[in-house]
């Protein structure tokens, strides 16, 4: 064959391969393109339509590396301060080890089911808060808005906990810690202990003193913090550089986050059972009060507990979600992180109380030294006879036990005369009865007991850098509850937003890190979220079950898991679970009217708590934080209601591909159609009934049928439709 026959002949091969690599290439982005338009069939008569469903979203969102990346991400949002010094003082309050019964029992009817609900919805709409309710129904998009307000109320000051963190963390590296002992204070004289710390504690007057350098009460501002502002802007800019990229940076940290506060609570555990006294704390405990159990006032508080400790109603739970693939099986989800939340209460209660039994056997000590040295002066001056001691009784060296049999004894034979006597009965009961939580329980309580720690500054870095960690896993799920609603709503970069969100926050939150920033901190912490979250749950619930309808709800649930969920969250959903967050909004409402309104001042003077109630300006500061975190509902409500803001929806039926085209068409909505009124990709439901569906060609792709599962082929009959004018969408 001659030469220029070969050249040809490439010449014509390469044509060949170019035709084939064309057609391939035309086949895929055309396939593509339908597989990624969502076609939407809404009746006008049944609900409206949100615009926003058109958007590109799902082309875009970005996904979790991992399904270990995600768990952990949901455990460090719902695992926080609150299961290390909330939990424990319910248990110790709320009769011990029975308090776990009616804990478990609401985790079921209301912790699991709910939680599942707000994963499911996320995954299954794939949007944050906003996007999710506004798709269900636009009247109700308001819930999406007051979780977005309530997270954002919550972050300002959960954040500030943090600073106090950091705080006493930077302040551990130091031996003796500055809390082991009341400073001295010197005069031209002589030296003596400060006053306030002499009445109080060590670690008493560290905390409100060194740490805060608190004010006598809430109006009386006393100026900036320093120390805690330096702070409170470190806080911030951890949570910022966290956030800044989305779960593409966060979701990296929570392998630290999530995973250190366990390694410290076992250490904790473990050094703990060694100390003297630890088993005194845990069987006090887990001894149960059976009795307490039947009280209303603890129910109501265990359904508060767990409640809040699976985040319902932050926006975080379903924001983490929306980053799942729709075939990701939720219900496991659910009841994983919801049984991790109830262990690490439980591990967390163990830690708290061995430590506290320790701590209260070296006060019980002290106690029997004092009380016995007592004694002996009353021997001596002849108040009390020597017959009435026991032969083998030795004060140098008495036991606790010896001192309660002596004690005994003098309160039988001296009974008119015991009181002015001025013995105390020294029970390790008696101190472990003393009920702390919170700020008390972290930064007074606990520091106390770690001064007794061998290797105590140690123990303090582990031990707050513990509670830094548990903060920041939750901070991450509330700014994520805040940050993603309203990128998918409003299409701001994420990162732009995400340094203005917590510039705010930071400029805001200066009211926090004043010498009466703590007295605010109670405020928000009692008044900005409860109420709110609890309506926010409840409006959740009715969306789903009453105007997205349950039973089409559970066919969703199928389709995403692949198997039919128990017909028992059909009913939690339905029926049970509405009416117990009713009756716990009712109780939180009474208590409410019922607890005069007001917080616990520090007294230099008298270096105690004293009640306040809140002056005129902060029962108005109360009130407004109620009102503007649920006000979003009846707004958006109001707006959607009397057609303020244009839906450009149809008068019958709409048809919308998100590669910007929509048709109008009127359908008959039969059989298979119905899933998708709830806006189901063509690849995620069965395949349709080809008589009564009409597919059209996508403009640009090549002339071939497209079939209801995507792909090409032949045989299909397909309604020739004219070609629309291209949508704004």
């Amino acid at each position: 064959m001659p030469k220029n026959s070969k050249v040809v002949k490439r010449e014509l091969d390469d044509e060949v391969i170019e035709s084939v690599k064309d057609l391939l290439s035309n086949e895929d982005s055309s396939d593509d393109a339908f597989k990624k338009s969502e076609l939407m069939v809404d009746d006008q008569e049944e609900k409206d339509v949100d615009v926003e469903e058109g958007s590109d979203v799902e082309d875009e969102r970005p996904a979790w590396n991992s399904k270990l990346q995600y768990i952990l991400a949901q455990v460090g949002f719902s695992v926080g301060l609150g299961n290390v010094w909330r939990f424990p003082y319910l248990c110790q309050k709320n009769g011990g080890g029975a308090y776990l019964v009616p804990y478990l029992i609401l985790l079921l009817i209301i912790g699991i089911p709910l939680f599942f609900l707000e994963l499911a919805v996320g995954q299954r709409i794939r949007r944050g808060s906003i996007g999710v309710w506004n798709y269900i129904s636009p009247k109700l998009g308001g819930i999406g808005f007051a979780s977005c307000v309530v997270c954002f109320f919550v972050a300002l000051y959960y954040n500030v906990i943090i600073g106090w963190s950091l705080f006493y963390f930077s302040q551990s590296f130091q031996h003796p810690l500055p809390w082991d002992q009341c400073p001295l204070v010197k005069n031209a004289s002589h030296t003596f202990v400060e006053p306030e710390c002499e009445k109080s504690s060590a670690t008493t007057y560290y905390w409100y003193r060194e740490a805060l350098n608190i004010s006598s009460s809430l109006s009386e501002s006393g100026g900036l913090n320093w120390k805690m502002t330096i702070c409170l802007l470190a806080a911030w800019v951890m949570v910022c550089l966290a956030m800044i990229k989305g779960i593409q940076s966060s979701g990296k940290i929570m392998y630290f986050s999530s995973l250190f506060p366990y390694v410290v609570l076992l250490c904790f555990l473990i050094r703990g059972l060694l100390l003297n006294g630890s088993v005194d704390g845990i069987r006090h405990m887990f001894t149960p009060k059976l009795e307490i159990m039947l009280e209303p006032k603890v129910w109501r508080e265990a359904a508060t507990q767990v409640f809040f400790a699976l985040g319902l109603g932050f926006g975080g739970v379903i924001a983490f979600s929306s980053y799942n693939k729709r075939d990701n099986n939720c219900h496991f989800d659910a009841v994983l992180v919801s049984f991790i939340n109830f262990f690490t209460s439980v591990l967390a209660t163990l830690v708290v109380f061995a430590v506290l039994g320790f701590k209260a056997n070296i006060i019980n000590e002290k106690c029997v030294i004092q009380n016995s040295e007592k004694i002996l002066k009353l021997l001596k001056t002849g108040n009390l006879s020597q017959d009435m001691i026991p032969h083998h009784i030795n004060f140098s060296s008495i036991t606790a036990e010896d001192y309660n049999l002596v004690y005994d004894i003098i309160q039988k034979v001296k009974e008119e005369e015991f009181d002015s006597l001025g013995l105390k009965s020294c029970q390790i009961e008696d101190e472990l009865n003393k009920a702390v939580q919170g700020t008390g329980l972290a930064f007074i309580a606990f520091t106390e007991a770690m001064t007794h720690f061998p290797a105590s500054p140690f123990w303090s870095v582990m031990f707050f850098l513990m509670l830094v960690n548990l903060g920041l896993g939750s901070m991450f799920g509330t700014i994520e509850g805040i940050i993603t609603p309203i990128v998918d709503t409003f299409k701001v970069r994420k990162e732009i937003l995400t340094v203005i969100c917590c510039l705010v926050a930071f400029f805001i939150g200066l009211i926090f890190v004043q010498r009466s920033g703590n007295y605010f901190v109670t405020m928000f912490d009692d008044y900005s979220a409860t109420l709110p979250l609890l309506i926010v749950v409840i409006l959740e619930n009715i969306a789903v079950t009453r105007i997205y309808g349950i039973d089409k709800f559970m066919e969703d649930l199928k389709d995403m898991l692949g198997f039919s969920p128990s017909q028992y969250y059909y009913y939690m959903w339905k029926y049970v679970s509405p009416l117990v967050l009713l009756c716990l909004l009712v109780a939180s409402i009474v208590q409410m009217g019922l607890s005069p309104p007001g917080y616990n001042a520090w007294i230099e003077d008298m270096a105690t708590e004293e009640f306040h109630s809140y002056p005129t300006w902060g029962m108005i500061v109360c009130i407004s934080l109620m009102v503007l975190a649920i006000l979003p509902v009846p707004i958006v409500f109001m707006v959607r209601r009397c057609n303020l803001i244009d839906d450009s929806s149809g008068s019958l039926a709409s048809v919308s591909y998100k590669r910007g085209r929509i048709i109008k068409e009127p359908v008959n909505l039969e059989g298979d159609n119905t899933s998708l009124i709830h806006g189901k990709s063509p690849s995620e439901v069965p395949s349709p009934n080809f008589g009564k569906n009409i597919y059209r060609k996508q403009t640009g792709s090549p002339t071939l049928d497209t079939a209801p599962n995507g792909r090409y082929g032949i045989g299909y009959l397909m309604a020739d439709m004219p070609d629309m004018p291209e949508s704004d969408l």
